[in-house]
């Protein structure tokens, strides 16, 4: 363990697995005292058994306010001040736009974005002067890709409120950024679709990927890390981690 984020405090939503999981573990194994929520109490306690003392894992589920609403308030009960909110709680809908319904598409908003928003809403009081707060968009917000309309959807409108955001909290002192993935290999595809599902979905992806593969979540989890701490004059921006799908 080194100490470059000793003394930090930080919050991830969606921190039990993928890209919230390998920020965590790397934030923890840097000195770091980390909350991650999720919604499964199963998956929390693995990671938190993982992760180690300097990690608290909290059940919430970001689109029910009274549970943001409990999650700030131990927040504030256990760590005071945050460093570092990193906004990833999210799920995925892949769907092709004829057969989308709407009670996919309300479950989808009220995770990607509105818990998002509230997230940031609920725990902006808790945050220091100069902390950072990173929202996970993703490489489908800028492209059209189809079977992704609504999650695609949502993605934008979190860039949009990375903008936003970082109007409202510069003043005191708060940078909000973005970071941008593109296919990265966290086992939630499997978790979404059927396994011939997944395989042809991964597979199509990596051929159309200037680098011919997916990223890990160590790799996001790095980015996440430079925009909540190191990026000290960048605010408002999207980090693209993409291995240059939306750039070549």
């Amino acid at each position: 363990m080194n100490d470059t984020y000793g003394g930090k405090n930080v919050v991830i939503t969606g921190g039990g697995s993928g890209i919230g999981f390998a920020t965590a573990k790397l934030l923890v194994d840097a000195g770091a005292r980390v909350v991650i929520t999720g919604r499964s109490q199963t998956t929390l306690d693995a990671a938190a058994e993982r992760l180690g003392t300097n990690a608290l894992a909290v059940r919430s589920d970001v689109s029910a306010l009274p549970d943001l609403d409990a999650l700030a308030a131990r927040v504030r009960d256990e760590l005071g001040t945050v460093q570092a909110l990193f906004v990833n709680a999210g799920i995925t809908s892949a769907m092709p736009f004829a057969s989308t319904t709407e009670e996919v598409y309300d479950e989808s908003f009220a995770i990607n974005v509105k818990g998002a928003f509230f997230t940031v809403q609920k725990l902006a009081p808790l945050l220091s002067t100069g902390a950072g707060v990173v929202l996970t968009t993703s490489a489908v917000n800028v492209m059209g890709m189809e079977g992704t309309s609504v999650y695609a959807a949502g993605k934008a409108a979190l860039r949009s409120m990375a903008r936003s955001f970082s109007r409202e909290l510069l003043p005191r002192g708060i940078r909000v950024n973005a970071v941008s993935p593109g296919p990265v290999d966290t086992g939630i595809l499997e978790n979404t679709m059927t396994k011939e599902a997944a395989d042809q979905f991964k597979a199509e992806r990596v051929a159309e990927n200037p680098m011919r593969r997916f990223g890990t979540p160590e790799e996001v989890a790095r980015a996440v890390a430079f925009l909540a701490f190191d990026a000290t004059y960048t605010t408002g921006a999207e980090f693209v981690v993409d291995g240059g799908m939306t750039q070549l």
